[in-house]
């Protein structure tokens, strides 16, 4: 288990990407991380990857996949017991699904992996989180949020599915829940925080499918390296004042007003209310 005193971040969705990115600046801020992914192969190159290019010998992995619940639960299971402290959990993974497709529970694959699986780690690493105070939650949103829509009634199998606008209906999502979080925590102890990364060259769009997935893979040569696209969680995680930011939605390093839609509190309580009902809590 973690000493007390040393600094432990999370970062989700770590073995690649953003994430990679992300988990390496926080190895070189000193911190311990933890690099959460689904492959244990790719996990392990990305270990290697952030400690060679950190100089940093406290890098370590966990799984899961998050498109099972059981799965998250477990991964949360395993945090706690290896960690008496969490400073920082970074929500960075996600998808888009080229097709439509149920995860383990049953729910739009998108909506689970982007948010019902960040929802159930943060909140089952709450506490832990507000022992260590003070800590941050920093979730990874998009612009692809504007324009979305939610209607709660039928949000896990909505019968007007894309790849892009199930893609951008959770992170609406993440918008929401950071503000309807944000609510809930005494940003003395835990602030959180949202951000759009800016339109990164990862893999993620290669799945969009059709036209779009076409269209990102063209584009992705003149996009933003993941390098470049990991330096707003990085702000986030380190900023020595986060407070300005808490329950915000930023790009670069300023607080950007989101969506009409994401600002919408009624909505974000119904989503919260919601959210917890299909993950249990």
């Amino acid at each position: 288990m973690t000493l007390t005193g040393e600094r432990v971040a999370i970062v989700t969705g770590a073995t690649g990407g953003i994430g990679l990115y992300t988990a390496r600046g926080l190895a070189r801020h000193g911190m311990r991380v933890v690099l959460v992914g689904r492959n244990p192969a790719r996990a392990e190159r990305a270990r290697r990857f952030v400690a060679e290019r950190s100089g940093a010998d406290r890098v370590e992995t966990a799984l899961a996949d998050f498109a099972s619940l059981a799965a998250v639960r477990g991964l949360t299971e395993t945090l706690l017991a290896r960690h008496q402290r969490i400073d920082v959990l970074v929500n960075n993974a996600g998808l888009i699904s080229p097709r439509f497709q149920l995860s383990a529970d049953g729910y739009e694959l998108s909506i689970a992996v982007n948010h019902l699986a960040p929802f159930l780690l943060t909140n089952l690493l709450l506490e832990r989180l507000r022992q260590s105070a003070p800590a941050r939650i920093v979730t990874v949103a998009s612009q692809a949020h504007h324009g979305a829509r939610l209607d709660i009634a039928q949000w896990t199998r909505p019968p007007d599915w894309t790849p892009l606008s199930a893609y951008g209906r959770s992170k609406l999502c993440n918008v929401l829940f950071t503000r309807t979080l944000a609510r809930r925590l005494d940003a003395k102890e835990v602030t959180a925080a949202c951000l759009h990364p800016g339109v990164v060259a990862t893999a993620i769009g290669n799945r969009a499918g059709g036209l779009a997935g076409f269209g990102w893979r063209l584009a992705k040569p003149f996009l933003t390296g993941p390098e470049k696209g990991a330096a707003t969680s990085l702000f986030l995680a380190t900023v020595a004042d986060p407070m300005p930011f808490h329950g915000a939605y930023v790009v670069g390093e300023r607080i950007v007003e989101p969506d009409r839609a994401a600002r919408d509190d009624r909505l974000g309580e119904e989503l919260w209310r919601e959210s917890a009902r299909l993950v249990g809590l």
